[in-house]
């Protein structure tokens, strides 16, 4: 494809999708970054999804919104339970899907994210300027401004060994393969694109579904992306949108010390998901088999250099239990 360059962009309507869980000081910030960035801006709206949040988190938003006068583009939706991050954003996007005149995209933003000025309009102008594109992402970066990874390579067997591995030249050997390749300065097309800050044009829903809720949290946004390349739909990253992502605090899978933490079943859980529903399960047994190897020697070479290591607390063990090799079945739990 011959990528445009972002131009003046016609009229567009956006609703974007803030999934909060006991988020209340990140969702806030976030909303105000929001706040220049469209408060002028007649089609956008924000939709602050509450996940049934025990700390009445989503109640204070709401009163912060009000507070702040912000009523004018963004709301809370309560939700009943805490059904994950799909099922967060599914809530907006069939709301967005049933309006007379839907939307024209969805952004999908985290709530443990800052929004840089004009990261929207830029979104917006690229999707506005190159119709075949569905989804486009934000350059994520931490609070210093550098760079995170947030355009990938679809996983893959060797992708699995190379990236637990951690050994130079084996990722040299599978450079083809990783799944977190180099990022480039300017939009170029990759697999899948984080979540964190996603823009999907609302056509994408029409021909593929809503994303799926059998994802608590974690590769959900791989296979909504691997969905939408099935039907024809790419995706793009956009560099020129920047978005600051404090990675991990939205969901506690980084400590406030930056030490790892035991991996929650539920990403074992959507990862075996991904790999039997896109793979089948042969595939997925050898995907975790590249994946324990991998690891396996890694710990080895760890300990052998006494060197700590970074691999979450009782990995191996969890992975075993939660192999697709002892749960075939997309419903297995």
């Amino acid at each position: 494809m011959n990528v445009k360059l972002p131009g003046s962009a016609g009229p567009a309507s956006v609703a974007i999708a803030l999934v909060n869980y006991c988020t209340r000081d990140l969702t806030l910030d976030c909303l105000r970054s929001l706040h220049a960035e469209i408060a002028n801006w007649p089609g956008c709206e924000v939709v602050v999804v509450d996940n049934a949040s025990p700390d009445a988190s989503g109640a204070q938003i709401a009163e912060a919104i009000a507070a702040n006068g912000w009523s004018g583009w963004a709301r809370v939706l309560a939700m009943p339970v805490n059904g994950g991050f799909s099922y967060g954003n599914n809530a907006v996007i069939r709301e967005a899907l049933a309006r007379s005149e839907p939307p024209d995209y969805v952004w999908l933003l985290n709530t443990d994210t800052i929004v840089q000025p004009g990261a929207l309009r830029v979104l917006v102008d690229f999707m506005q300027a190159n119709t075949e594109v569905g989804l486009a992402g934000s350059r994520l970066e931490h609070p210093d401004g550098e760079r995170q990874c947030s355009a990938f390579r679809f996983l893959s067997i060797a992708s699995e060994f190379e990236a637990s591995v951690n050994v130079g030249a084996v990722s040299r050997l599978l450079k083809s393969s990783m799944v977190a390749p180099a990022l480039p300065d300017e939009p170029m097309r990759f697999d899948w694109l984080s979540g964190a800050s996603l823009l999907v044009r609302t056509q994408v829903f029409r021909d593929i579904g809503l994303m799926d809720e059998n994802y608590f949290l974690y590769f959900e946004e791989v296979d909504f992306c691997h969905r939408a390349a099935d039907h024809g739909w790419s995706c793009w990253y956009v560099p020129q949108s920047r978005v600051v992502h404090l990675v991990g605090r939205s969901t506690g899978v980084t400590a406030a010390s930056g030490a790892g933490k035991r991996r929650a079943p539920y990403w074992f859980k959507s990862r075996r998901r991904y790999f039997l529903k896109h793979h089948g399960l042969i595939y997925a047994t050898l995907a975790d088999l590249a994946l324990g190897l991998g690891t396996t020697v890694s710990m080895l070479r760890h300990a052998i250099e006494g060197k700590a290591s970074a691999i979450p607390p009782h990995f191996l063990q969890d992975l075993a239990r939660q192999s697709a090799i002892l749960n075939p079945s997309l419903t297995s739990e």
